[in-house]
């Protein structure tokens, strides 16, 4: 019977809250960084594996990033609950918070739905090591394609009440790449200004993003990435493509971790729940500092340094893998 150890559990918790928000994927990395170590890695973290306790492991390790997503954006998620809950109670989709709460629960359904269906069927054929390298290097493909077809798209600049000046909606109309819509605001001030513009979707394009998280399914796919691309295919500036990104990722990690759950108090999680709880505090803390990074990273950059890596990490990874 196969087990994690502590180190194990460690280093593969830090790289599950490091790569589920970059744009390289997480499922990828866990499929293919056990098989390249090889020996007792190989044996242990075999995602495959319908009985395998590292199931029950990941469990936890996803709830703990969705947990570094809930702490980091506390304060717009009290914006979009309350939001959401005004628009029940006063039947209504008018104000920012409203309009964007609705765009999220809309843009989960599709993932939502395709997790329950394919889920399983995606993880045993499909969570293999060579077929996880080769998705990881078509991810970088998506990435290069996202940031070319981003130049075609027509910005979205201001939210249903923004109630922005016109000169600000005009520097935000005239956004090229590399430009930080809201250089020089607090932030607090420019967390509101990017809901704003997220707010200012309609609900086919917000739901459109959010069936590109179904991509995810596929090891070696981001899910942020795949969010990301497809935020700015319609018009969204890099920095409110990974914040739609993050917020449209917290019910969904969170959703899939909860209903499995109950696996890590079954036979699946018997004798590892201290290496469940040493991988999940690392994830919840590289989870936290990824997304800190990113959030910042995104104001001025761009995908193309992701989609170099994933190229690179893709096609040795393959290579290695087949020369074995």
């Amino acid at each position: 019977m196969t087990t994690i150890s502590y180190l194990e559990a460690i280093v593969v918790g830090a790289l599950q809250g490091v790569t589920e928000l970059f744009p390289v994927s997480s499922l990828g990395h866990s499929v293919i960084l056990p098989a390249l170590i090889g020996g007792s890695w190989g044996r242990d973290l075999d995602v495959s594996t319908p009985e395998s306790p590292y199931l029950a492991f990941i469990v936890g390790l996803h709830v703990a990033t969705a947990f570094a997503l809930l702490a980091f954006f506390w304060r717009d998620w009290i914006r979009i609950i309350g939001g959401f809950v005004t628009s029940i109670r006063y039947r209504r989709i008018s104000t920012d918070a409203e309009r964007l709460a609705w765009l999220i629960v809309l843009a989960t359904i599709p993932v939502g739905v395709a997790g329950l269906l394919l889920e399983h069927t995606f993880r045993t054929v499909l969570g293999r090591p060579m077929p996880a390298a080769a998705f990881l290097f078509a991810n970088g493909i998506v990435l290069f394609v996202g940031e070319l077809l981003r130049r075609r798209a027509p910005a979205v600049t201001v939210g249903a009440t923004a109630g922005l000046a016109k000169g600000e909606a005009d520097r935000a109309e005239s956004l090229t790449r590399g430009t930080d819509l809201d250089a020089g605001l607090e932030e607090h001030e420019a967390d509101l200004r990017s809901d704003s513009r997220l707010a200012g979707l309609t609900m086919k394009r917000g739901v459109l993003i959010g069936c590109a998280q179904i991509l995810a399914l596929l090891p070696g796919i981001s899910r942020s990435g795949a969010t990301m691309v497809a935020g700015l295919t319609q018009g969204l500036s890099h920095r409110d493509a990974a914040r739609f990104s993050f917020l449209l990722a917290t019910p969904v990690i969170l959703a899939a971790g909860v209903l499995k759950v109950p696996d890590l108090f079954g036979p699946l999680g018997a004798g590892i729940h201290g290496q469940i709880l040493a991988g999940s505090i690392a994830s919840f803390v590289c989870a936290y500092l990824a997304v800190r990074f990113l959030e910042k990273y995104f104001r001025t950059r761009t995908l193309i340094p992701f989609a170099i890596y994933c190229l690179a990490a893709g096609a040795v990874s393959f290579v290695v893998l087949a020369a074995r």
